[in-house]
């Protein structure tokens, strides 16, 4: 193509080429004069149909003059190599686009992924995973062989894993207690942290004055009435593989026969024993009745039992042998209330870093999970478990308890109900509300790890 050109009767501002320019005066020429184009006057200017099939044949030919000179240009391009490798750089231009495009975006895609990776592995991804110990205690006197004491353990929590459940009395998961641990109290106040304890550490504090413990276990009333009864115990029977159904002989007729008259044996127990708690048939049946009155009230609305009937028609309800039944085991709960008045600079120090250990440890982690997980996930914050201390041993007669989270924590800094602070801002009375609640309840078994020793058990 050499020069294109605006043809209007193509519409407004078409460019075309200049052989499809001279095709189309070609065809105008042929319309208004065909023997000027052929050079002949057979077409007949008297003949309407004649004019219309040689204007037709003038449009073949015109439209054959046009394949020929597309498959002659074509012939010609595709035995010029120069031709061809233009057509093959176009392609080979269009396939490195292609290709610089997908590699922009694999480049720009792993410096997001490598963002992300960085922005996991700094400030938070790092701090959760921070882990700083040591021992904190008020009063800031060193603990003796004789001196009782509570002390506080942090731990990492640890899920239960792929089994979902814990066996009872299973204690895997708890604090045993370490060289370290248990020998705290004996840190002289030298010894002590100086700096916040993140995701492990000891906390000494005395024994609180209101000193308690509750154990709970949850216990519902149940009702099932005589009619009840017997139904169940007739489902029962009839379920019972060597007394009921037998799925295998319902495939032959005998045994169909069998599974029949067994059906109407267990069907004839229920209603004697029916019959038997009811007194009579008219007793049974009039408690049958009431059943289907009540039933037919309730779907236009109304609100009775078959009990409020018999107690209104006879003066008397079905028995409805309620029994208190075992539910369920309970979680305990525990508070502690410690008052707080330093006395000078390094017991306040310590207070700041008890307060500071709390609250950091009983918060959930930003970035949770153990397999990578972002901040799209919480992770469980730490448990802490909590022991009745005597010197370097356990209490000889408090009770133990299972790990627990730390649920609730309210700090007063006005202890006596003003505001007073000392010089560098230490409240100088403080009050601090602990509530902690164990993480599984507590077994028969529990008390079985050691029997005769540690005291009450839990």
């Amino acid at each position: 193509m050499t020069d294109s050109y605006t043809f209007g009767t193509r519409g407004s501002g078409l460019r075309v080429s200049e052989q499809e320019l001279q095709n189309q005066l070609d065809r105008e020429r042929l319309r208004n004069n065909p023997s000027e184009f052929f050079g002949t006057n057979e077409f007949g200017d008297n003949s309407g149909s004649s004019t219309i099939e040689n204007n037709n044949n003038a449009d073949n030919a015109v439209k054959n003059k046009e394949t020929n000179e597309r498959t002659q240009d074509r012939y010609i391009d595709s035995n010029n190599p120069q031709v061809q490798n233009n057509d093959s750089n176009k392609k080979n231009t269009k396939a490195e686009e292609k290709s610089d495009a997908l590699s922009k975006f694999g480049d720009a895609f792993k410096e997001g992924l490598g963002n992300t990776r960085a922005n996991t592995g700094t400030v938070i991804g790092r701090y959760r995973q921070k882990k700083r110990g040591g021992v904190l205690r008020y009063p800031l006197e060193a603990m003796t062989e004789h001196t009782d004491y509570l002390q506080i353990d942090i731990e990492k929590y640890e899920p239960i894993g792929s089994s979902y459940v814990n066996a009872p009395g299973d204690d895997n998961r708890y604090v045993r207690g370490n060289t370290f641990t248990n020998r705290a109290g004996r840190r002289s106040a030298t010894g002590l942290s100086t700096k916040p304890l993140i995701n492990d550490g000891t906390i000494l504090l005395p024994v609180p004055a209101n000193l308690q413990d509750t154990n709970n276990v949850n216990y519902g009333a149940s009702e099932l009435n005589g009619l009840q009864a017997a139904g169940a115990a007739g489902v029962t029977r009839f379920l019972d593989p060597k007394t009921g159904l037998n799925i295998g002989n319902l495939f032959s007729a005998e045994g169909r026969q069998k599974e029949i008259t067994k059906a109407g044996l267990n069907l004839g127990s229920i209603v004697g024993d029916v019959v038997s708690g009811a007194g009579s048939v008219e007793a049974a049946s009039n408690f049958f009745n009431q059943q289907v009155a009540a039933a037919g009230i309730n779907m236009f609305g109304g609100n009775v039992t078959a009990n409020q009937l018999l107690q209104r028609a006879n003066g008397e309800i079905i028995n409805p042998h309620m029994e208190l039944l075992f539910n369920a085991p309970t979680l305990r709960n525990f508070r502690f209330s410690f008052r707080f008045s330093p006395r000078n600079e390094k017991e306040a120090e310590q207070v700041r870093l008890i307060l500071r250990a709390f609250k950091r440890n009983m918060a959930p982690k930003a970035q949770g999970g153990n397999v990578g997980s972002g901040s799209w996930f919480l992770k469980t914050p730490n448990v802490f478990n909590l022991r009745y201390r005597t010197g370097r041993k356990n209490h000889p007669f408090l009770n133990r308890f299972k790990q627990c989270f730390l649920t609730d924590m309210q700090t007063t800094y006005t202890g006596e109900g003003i505001y007073s602070t000392y010089d560098d801002g230490t409240p100088v009375v403080m009050q601090l509300d602990l509530s902690f609640k164990e993480i599984q309840p507590i077994y028969d078994v529990d008390y079985d790890e050691r029997p005769g020793t540690e005291a009450v058990g839990y």
